[in-house]
């Protein structure tokens, strides 16, 4: 194993200091529980948005706290839950009066332990509500969860919701959008190496030389089927096809595109693959109103790709046009 780290036991809070230091006038970081705090919560009559999960996944979730996304991240060890206790104490740190929204990607691990956190809010009279992304058309329940995984879906869900909580919304609308929004998105990704979890020491699977795991999840989990290696339109047509018959899309959508990098993977070959999606896309009358392209939510240094369509209504469009600043997505401000 060659990674930069002094000890896979601190890896994570080493990181969280580097953090803290490069982005002080956005965050600001708590140790014990760990927690990535905006740097000017909590917001007083604005509804508090806390998201979460194991590490290794960055720049998701602490990288995406800031003013237009996400008011608190709760970062577990590598590929592993937050506790209670942590996202208890981030509830707390940020509410700012006017209710918590936690946003909860669908990991029996991360469903549990938030749903924990928001009973211990509650009985401090804080009202939480709760909305789980289960975006991964590849598979129907896997190893670490019971339903389907999330996946790309969140980061458009933390962007979008943001910006509704940012403009003054409601809990109920912050609620309702976020709603609208795991109803409206689906992903699907592949992988062409395994990620290496410090702790461990080893990658989480071998895949041949001529071989690709399609389907899989952001852990390393299997996916659909490991199949022989094939050249980029086939990968994307065979990650885009299960999407758009999964909700399904139809011509005449205007969706938003967002092709992800797991970690490993260099620019070089993500815009290829996002060309190629683009072309299909086109070529089924679906407008790609809206692109993101980049590793937004990665699995360490796993080289593949994901893919992820929103499809957009006028009031998805507006929130996620609107300013946001924080360490990994920034525009309008």
């Amino acid at each position: 194993m060659k990674k930069i780290i002094n000890r896979p036991d601190t890896v994570v809070v080493d990181s969280l200091r580097g953090l803290a230091a490069a982005h002080a006038d956005l965050l600001r970081v708590i140790a014990d529980p760990a927690q990535v705090l905006r740097a000017d919560a909590p917001v007083r009559g604005k509804v508090a948005l806390v998201s979460g999960g194991g590490s290794g996944h960055e720049p998701l979730h602490g990288g995406f706290v800031g003013p237009g996304m996400l008011d608190a991240a709760c970062p577990g060890a590598v590929f592993t839950s937050p506790t209670p206790d942590q996202v208890h104490a981030a509830v707390t740190a940020v509410h700012g009066g006017a209710g918590v929204l936690l946003l909860v990607k669908n990991y029996t691990g991360d469903v549990l332990n938030f749903e924990t956190a928001a009973e211990l809010a509650a009985a401090d009279g804080i009202d939480v509500r709760t909305v789980v992304i289960d975006d991964d058309v590849a598979v129907r329940d896997s190893t670490f969860t019971a339903g389907r995984r999330g996946v790309g879906g969140t980061v458009l869900l933390e962007k979008i919701v943001g910006a509704a909580a940012e403009s003054g919304a409601d809990l109920d609308t912050c609620e309702r959008v976020a709603r609208a929004v795991v109803a409206e998105v689906r992903s699907m990704g592949m992988a062409l190496t395994a990620p290496t979890v410090p702790h461990v020491g080893s990658p989480s699977f071998e895949l041949g030389a001529d071989e690709m795991e399609v389907g899989i999840g952001i852990h390393g989990e299997p996916g659909r089927a490991r199949t022989p290696l094939v050249g980029a339109e086939g990968i994307v047509t065979g990650l885009l096809d299960p999407i758009l018959e999964d909700l399904p899309f139809a011509e005449g959508d205007d969706v938003l595109l967002f092709t992800n990098s797991m970690g490993g993977t260099p620019l070089l070959e993500l815009y290829l693959a996002h060309g190629i999606a683009e072309d299909l896309l086109a070529a089924r009358g679906i407008e790609v109103r809206r692109r993101l392209v980049g590793p937004y939510i990665t699995s360490l240094e796993m080289q593949g790709v994901s893919l992820t369509l929103l499809r957009m209504t006028d009031e998805l469009l507006e929130y996620w046009d609107a300013p946001v600043r924080t360490a990994a997505l920034r525009w309008g401000c």
